[in-house]
C-alpha cells in the first residue's frame, strides 16, 4: 500500500489552524472572523483521517478485533495521560493562586464528574481533550457497525446527528437543541470518523482529476465563511462547525487521497505526523505564553494582529519542541530498559 504523505502534510496546516483558533481572540473584526471560520476544517479533517487509517487496518483483516482493541487502548492511554497532566496543572494553579483555595478546589472537583471525564472530555483546563475521548467513542461505534456490516447505515445516522448538532451551534437561533453541548462524539466526531472509514472502502477519488477536488475545497471554504457571516448577521452564537464543513472536509480529504505524494520529504509533513501530540499539549503553552505576555504588559486581549501571530507562533513551536523532547525521552528510556 502506497504511503499517503498528503494527509500528514495537510495535518500540519490543520494543527496550525487549531492553534490559531485557540490563541486568537473572538471578536467582531472581519479579519479575525474570516480566519476563525476558514480554519474550521481542522478538527473534522483529523477525525476523517483517523477513520480512514482505521478503516484501512480493519477492512479484510482477520485480526481486526485485535487491532481495534490495540488502537482504542492506545488512544485511551493518551487521553488519560494528558487528563492527569492537566488535572495536576489545574490543582497546582489553584494552590498557588491568592484566593479562597478551599472553595475553588470544591468548585473544581464538582465539575470533575464521570460524564465530563468519560464523554465530554471536560472538567480540566485541557478543554481540547474532548477530541481524544470523542475519537475513542467514535471508533467503538464504527467498529460495532463494521462487524454488523452496516457502515452505510451508520453514515446516514451520523450525518443526521451531525446536522442535528448544528442546532446546538449557530443554528440554535432557529431552534435550540436541549443538550449540554454538541461538541461531542455523537454530533461531530462520529460522522467525520465514519466518512473517513467509508472512504477507505472506496476508490471514488480515482474517478476525477485532483484539481476538481481542490477547486471544490476552495469553493466550500468560501461558502463556509459566507455561511458563518450570514449566521453572525442574524446574531447567532459562535459556531464551531457548519453545514458547509461537511463538503469542505470531504473534498479536502479526497484531494489528499488523489495526490498521495504531496509534501513528501518536507519538514511540515513530519510535523503534521505529530499533530496529536501538539494538539494535546498546546493549551498548556497557551496559558504559559499568556502569563508571559501579562508579565511584560502585552496582554493577549489587546487584539493586535501582530501580537496574536507571535502568540500563535510561540505556542506552536514550543508545543512541537516539547512533544519531540517527550518522545525522545521515552525512546531513550525504552532503549535503556
Amino acid at each position: 500500500m502506497q504511503r499517503n504523505y498528503a494527509i500528514d502534510f495537510i495535518k500540519f496546516f490543520a494543527i496550525l489552524a487549531v492553534v490559531i483558533i485557540h490563541t486568537f481572540p473572538s471578536n467582531d473584526q472581519l479579519g479575525y472572523f474570516v480566519l476563525d471560520n476558514i480554519t474550521r476544517f481542522a478538527v473534522p479533517f483529523f477525525f476523517a483521517a483517523s477513520g480512514y487509517f482505521f478503516g484501512l487496518k480493519v477492512n479484510k483483516n482477520a485480526e481486526s478485533f485485535s487491532y481495534f482493541k490495540k488502537y482504542a487502548t492506545k488512544i485511551l492511554k493518551i487521553y488519560f495521560s494528558w487528563l492527569i497532566f492537566y488535572f495536576i496543572y489545574d490543582i497546582v494553579r489553584i494552590l498557588i493562586r491568592h484566593g479562597d483555595t478551599k472553595k475553588e478546589l470544591s468548585r473544581y472537583m464538582d465539575n470533575f464528574d464521570v460524564l465530563n471525564i468519560l464523554y465530554y472530555g471536560q472538567g480540566t483546563s485541557g478543554y481540547q481533550l474532548w477530541f481524544v475521548i470523542s475519537l475513542v467513542w467514535s471508533i467503538v461505534i464504527v467498529y460495532l457497525f463494521f462487524k454488523m456490516k452496516r457502515i452505510k447505515l451508520l453514515l446516514v445516522i451520523s450525518l443526521c446527528l451531525n446536522l442535528l448538532g448544528l442546532f446546538g451551534q449557530s443554528y440554535s437561533i432557529f431552534d435550540e437543541l436541549p443538550v449540554t453541548t454538541t461538541r461531542a462524539a455523537l454530533y461531530i466526531s462520529l460522522f467525520y470518523t465514519v466518512m473517513g472509514f467509508w472512504l477507505a472502502e472506496l476508490q471514488v477519488w480515482r474517478k476525477y482529476n485532483q484539481s476538481i477536488y481542490f477547486y471544490l475545497f476552495c469553493f466550500f471554504g468560501v461558502l463556509q465563511v459566507l455561511e458563518g457571516y450570514w449566521l453572525k448577521n442574524l446574531d447567532a452564537k459562535h459556531g464551531e462547525y457548519f453545514f458547509s464543513t461537511i463538503f469542505l472536509t470531504l473534498f479536502l480529504f479526497l484531494y489528499a487521497l488523489s495526490k498521495p505524494g504531496l509534501g513528501k520529504g518536507l519538514l511540515v509533513t513530519k510535523i503534521g505526523g505529530n499533530s496529536l501530540g501538539i494538539y494535546a499539549i498546546h493549551v498548556f503553552f497557551i496559558d504559559m505564553i499568556d502569563l508571559l505576555f501579562e508579565r511584560i504588559g502585552l496582554e493577549k486581549n489587546t487584539h493586535n494582529l501582530f501580537l496574536n501571530l507571535i502568540d500563535a507562533g510561540f505556542v506552536f513551536i514550543l508545543s512541537y519542541a516539547a512533544y519531540y523532547l517527550i518522545q525522545s525521552a521515552k525512546h531513550l528510556l525504552k532503549n535503556r530498559a
